[in-house]
């Protein structure tokens, strides 16, 4: 039987990898295809947990995806930014403040840096059904059998095995996550493409060269397709700022605030920013390609006390358990405000809102 013709769409070309010394992130490598067989995944877990524990970040490489498929999916991430007119972005640009959800364009300059300076990113989110909860741009509708095998490869290929992991190093049953994280059940995971455009020199003096303050994510794993404009940058547990390195045909992997709360702060949320690109890469665009997971919109987001290992190290709370948000709450909360609340400035670099209850730290 002969192979499927795929669409054509144009190749969207990246900018070379950065020749500049930067001081990088020591980021640990997971080969995830290990995690096939239950010996594979006793002697991950302890790896995960620790890079969990130490970084919140991590790559994972041979996730199922040869270089060429990757390849493929920066093409389609670059449509609906290259190929869907002004007007119809519009159209489909979600109504982020009033439903607390992603779903559709967020548009640029939509959310305040700095200084007055609003943002140059523009990104689409598709719900991880792609057509069953949302429609699209003409553009993407020859590719919605591609990215809704995009989105089952993350959900089951990727997600899943972290999640085993993660299980695993809390010492729970290793389905423990994953029966919170249903692809077909209520909830806001989703594909997320963005393209961040070049500044000008006064918006960069503006905002001290910072493109996206420092944040936590708000889900539970954050995995992100490495490409070559460098950009991201982690907060390291010594204070500094470190670039994460492009691996080719590697995920970057990191948790969120869920994933924080729900192991009672035995993971880590990491804090990461975007920043201008290095003076080699300046002038180009920059397209990411993404999976955000969260648990089910009903999950309570309460320490999972169960764990053996909470029982003897202790848990970090945010919240009293019996005020623990839910999964839905939290995201409409974070979603919401992130960009368009006031943040009361704690000092030089931090600045703060709540949400639920919670103190939610920005880093400028």
């Amino acid at each position: 039987m002969p192979a499927a013709t795929l669409p054509q769409i144009p190749h969207y070309v990246a900018a070379p990898p950065t020749t500049e010394e930067l001081e990088w992130a020591d980021l640990p490598i997971i080969d995830i295809s290990k995690a096939a067989t239950s010996e594979g995944r006793e002697a991950l877990a302890p790896q995960v947990r620790d890079a969990m524990r130490t970084h919140g970040f991590l790559y994972i490489i041979n996730h199922g995806y040869t270089q060429a498929q990757t390849d493929r999916i920066f093409d389609i991430a670059d449509v609906p930014f290259a190929q869907v007119p002004e007007d119809e972005k519009k159209r489909f640009a979600g109504d982020i403040k009033k439903t607390g959800s992603y779903r559709g364009y967020k548009l640029r300059q939509y959310w305040h840096i700095n200084n007055g300076v609003k943002d140059q990113l523009e990104h689409y989110n598709l719900h991880r059904s792609i057509n069953e909860v949302q429609e699209h741009p003409q553009a993407l509708q020859p590719l919605l059998p591609e990215l809704r095998a995009f989105a089952e490869h993350n959900h089951y290929d990727v997600l899943h095995p972290i999640l085993r992991l993660l299980a695993l190093g809390l010492e729970l049953p290793e389905d423990t996550f994953v029966k919170t994280h249903g692809f077909n059940a209520k909830g806001e995971t989703y594909v997320r493409f963005m393209k961040y455009y070049p500044r000008t020199a006064e918006e960069e003096s503006l905002t001290n060269n910072v493109w996206l303050k420092g944040h936590t994510d708000f889900g539970t794993i954050t995995i992100l397709y490495s490409q070559p404009v460098s950009a991201l940058q982690i907060l390291s547990p010594d204070g500094k700022w470190r670039w994460v390195r492009h691996v080719p045909n590697a995920l970057v992997v990191n948790a969120g605030d869920g994933m924080e709360f729900l192991s009672g702060g035995f993971y880590r949320a990491t804090i990461h920013r975007v920043v201008q690109p290095p003076a080699d890469q300046r002038g180009h665009t920059r397209v990411g390609a993404f999976y955000f997971a969260m648990t089910d919109d009903d999950v309570k987001l309460a320490p999972l006390k169960e764990s053996p290992v909470l029982q003897r190290v202790g848990i970090a709370r945010r919240f009293e358990d019996e005020d623990a948000p839910t999964t839905e709450q939290w995201r409409r909360g974070r979603t919401s405000a992130y960009g368009q609340s006031e943040l009361k400035k704690k000092d030089e670099t931090v600045e703060e809102e709540v949400i639920n209850g919670v103190v939610v730290k920005h880093y400028n």
